[in-house]
C-alpha cells in the first residue's frame, strides 16, 4: 500500500488526484513540502516503510534518463547546456549522473554545462552556489506559482553540488513576473508548460541575456510537466 503526504492546500488538483487514483493512502499535512519531508524521513526511520522520494537511489538511476534521452532524440551531439528548474535537486542530480556516466562510457566526447533554475522566494541553492557552494543553509521557502519546487531545504542537495561542480554548473534565480511571463509565451505557442517548467525558460534567457549563454550555444532546457497538471496557473 502506497502513502502519499502532500501539504495540504499547497498542490493543484491534478496532483491530488494522482495519488488517490492510484490507491494510495492520501495524507494532506498542515505544512511546506519541507515539513512533509521531515515527517516522511521521521516514519521512514520508525516503521517499516520504504522511502520512494529522491533520496533513494534506485529512483535517480531512473530520472537520468532524461539526459540519456534528450542525447539520443539529438543523435548524440552533445548541446552547450543543459537547462532545468530546481527544487528537491533529484532531477539536477540525475540529469548530470547520466550525461556523466555517458561521458565515462566513451558514448560522448565531450560534457554540456549545466544550469540549475530556482525561483527567488525558494532559492537555497542559489545562495549556496554565491558562496562558493558553501554549506546549504534551510530557507523557509516563499509561495510561488512554481509550487513543485517551493522547496527551502533539499534533500539531494550534496548529490547536486557534486554534479554542478563535474560540469562546470550554475544556478540562477528568477522572479515571479519572470517566470509567469515565459509561461504565457510559450503557452501562446501552443506548448502547455507548467509553472515550474517556465521557470527554466525564465532563466535560459536571463543567462543569455546576461551573456553567460552565447547566442550560438546549443540549448536544451528541460520542461518537467504538462500545464494541464496546474490548470489553477494557465
Amino acid at each position: 500500500k502506497g502513502i502519499v503526504l502532500i501539504p495540504h492546500g499547497k498542490i493543484s488538483s491534478e496532483q491530488l488526484a494522482q495519488p488517490i487514483a492510484s490507491g494510495a493512502l492520501t495524507i494532506g499535512i498542515e505544512s511546506d513540502f519541507d515539513g512533509c519531508m521531515q515527517l516522511v524521513q521521521q516514519l521512514t526511520e520508525k516503521h517499516n516503510i520504504y522511502l520512494l522520494n529522491s533520496m533513494n537511489s534506485i529512483r535517480i538511476e531512473g530520472q537520468k534518463a532524461i539526459g540519456i534521452e534528450a542525447l539520443h532524440q539529438l543523435d548524440w551531439q552533445v548541446p552547450d547546456w543543459f537547462v532545468i528548474p530546481v527544487g528537491n535537486a533529484g532531477n539536477i542530480s540525475a540529469l548530470g549522473k547520466g550525461l556523466r556516466e555517458l561521458h565515462e562510457l566513451g558514448i560522448i566526447d565531450k560534457l554540456p554545462r549545466l544550469a540549475g533554475i530556482q525561483t527567488i522566494g525558494a532559492s537555497p541553492m542559489f545562495e549556496s552556489y554565491k558562496n562558493g557552494y558553501s554549506k546549504l543553509i534551510p530557507q523557509k521557502a516563499k509561495p510561488t506559482k512554481a509550487s513543485a519546487i517551493q522547496i527551502g531545504d533539499p534533500v539531494s542537495y550534496k548529490k547536486a553540488i557534486n554534479e554542478l561542480k563535474h560540469f562546470n554548473g550554475l544556478i540562477e534565480t528568477v522572479t515571479e513576473i519572470e517566470l509567469m511571463d515565459w509561461k504565457a509565451k510559450i503557452d501562446s505557442m501552443g506548448i502547455s508548460i507548467c509553472p515550474n517548467s517556465s521557470v527554466a525558460v525564465a532563466g535560459t534567457m536571463k543567462l543569455r541575456q546576461t551573456g553567460i549563454i552565447n547566442e550560438t550555444d546549443n540549448v536544451v532546457v528541460i520542461l518537467t510537466a504538462h500545464g494541464s497538471k496546474f490548470s489553477n496557473t494557465a
